[in-house]
């Protein structure tokens, strides 16, 4: 007979349904009844909503990945790697690195084990042997989704950064540098503190010295000089978390599908549709912010809903800005506006096609982008010099605004 598993699936603490392993990696995600009779129950997603509003209650199984939903919680690249290996997990087997990595999700999701079931003692993926037992006190489990190593942090009352030290927890998510480029943290530091002078909607951020973190996960080497850490917009200061969740869970796709599936146009629309006029301008600075600072990394996972009243969602705070062309050259954004990928091509011709798309008002839309447009040149002549950036990025952002033809028009 094949093993079964079964994890439940909070959500602000209450059980709402049931991931079901059934064997061979087949997993099965249901709803409780309780959850799909409650006329004022929380919103999980707008994956689980029809074109009618009403809630699906209907899911096919999947084979050794999760649902998209499920599988853009848990981390990708070598940040999945990095835990797969401290909870003895192989990383594409997504229902136990769920388990693994249930309890610091992003949003109110968490994840237990059915009755305290055991961890399955055939599982000897990594180290040929099992001993989950001792692992488990041991793994991170900071399963915050992302490529860049990041992890939940504690802030101390010094100031300082600590990781929890079972790595359950935390209001700040810490951000390492990463070894192949110079600069990073710093990079991402500038980039957001230069939005948050623009008026965007940024978290509390800060640049820490990595000598200044206590507790550092053991296994990443000697890491030296800054990381950046931001304060998470899905806790509140009591702890209690706050539902988000992002786009690529928005559209059910893979997170290997972040990058294609949809537009810039898609999410515009759907921010519309579910948020407010001040969300639609927020998304417009923020779309023409990281044109004019070539981050060509904005992809589906770097937007993200929140859900501050349980029910409602809107545009969640802004994180994830880096300019990425002093260390790729690339004169395509991730994703496409409405026509086009190319930064050269991003006008206000551009800007009305997007907003006939995705059904916005194209004066708030082409008022919003020229306004962004003149705060970032008055912001970026009067910091540039003022911000930890490498020469590098400034020299690559100077020569990149030359070619944005909105630098021009506005």
């Amino acid at each position: 007979m094949a093993d079964v598993s079964v994890l439940n699936i909070l959500l602000h603490g209450e059980r709402i349904g049931i991931l079901t392993n059934v064997g061979h990696d087949r997993s099965l995600f249901s709803l409780n009844e309780a959850y799909i009779e409650n006329p004022n129950r929380p919103a999980l997603g707008l994956r689980f909503k029809d074109s009618f509003g009403e809630l699906i209650t209907e899911f096919k199984p999947t084979q050794t990945r999760l649902m998209p939903y499920f599988s853009n919680l848990l981390p990708e690249g070598h940040l999945r790697d990095y835990l797969s290996e401290r909870a003895r997990v192989k990383p594409e087997r997504e229902f136990f690195l769920l388990w693994a990595l249930g309890m610091d999700l992003p949003g109110a999701i968490t994840v237990t084990s059915d009755d305290n079931e055991d961890w399955p003692g055939h599982l000897d993926d990594v180290t040929g042997k099992n001993d989950h037992g001792n692992a488990d006190n041991e793994t991170l489990r900071f399963s915050l989704a992302g490529v860049q190593l990041k992890f939940s942090a504690i802030s101390e009352a010094s100031g300082g950064l600590t990781f929890p030290a079972k790595g359950m927890g935390g209001s700040w998510i810490v951000k390492l540098p990463p070894a192949q480029f110079s600069g990073v943290p710093e990079n991402e530091y500038s980039m957001m503190t230069l939005a948050g002078l623009m008026g965007m909607d940024i978290p509390p951020i800060n640049l820490v010295n990595i000598m200044d973190i206590g507790n550092l996960p053991v296994g990443m080497g000697n890491i030296q000089g800054h990381a950046f850490a931001i304060e998470r917009f899905d806790r509140l200061e009591d702890g209690n978390p706050v539902h988000t969740e992002d786009f690529a869970q928005v559209f059910d796709v893979y997170p290997s599908d972040k990058y294609k599936k949809a537009s810039m146009a898609n999410i515009a629309r759907v921010i519309a549709a579910e948020g407010s006029e001040k969300d639609i301008v927020e998304f417009i600075r923020r779309l023409t912010f990281n044109t004019l600072i070539g981050n060509s990394d904005m992809h589906l996972k770097n937007w993200s809903l929140i859900y501050p009243d349980k029910h409602n969602a809107g545009l969640s705070p802004a994180y994830d800005f880096v300019s990425t062309i002093p260390y790729i050259e690339d004169k395509k954004a991730a994703l496409t506006y409405s026509k086009t990928r190319r930064f050269d091509k991003f006008s206000l011709d551009e800007l009305k096609h997007l907003s006939a798309k995705a059904l916005l008002p194209e004066k708030v839309v082409l008022d919003s982008a020229k306004e962004t447009v003149a705060l970032f040149q008055e912001h970026w002549q009067k910091e540039k010099s003022n911000l930890p950036l490498y020469a590098n990025v400034v020299e690559a952002i100077e020569k990149h605004i030359g070619r944005i033809p909105i630098a021009k028009e506005g």
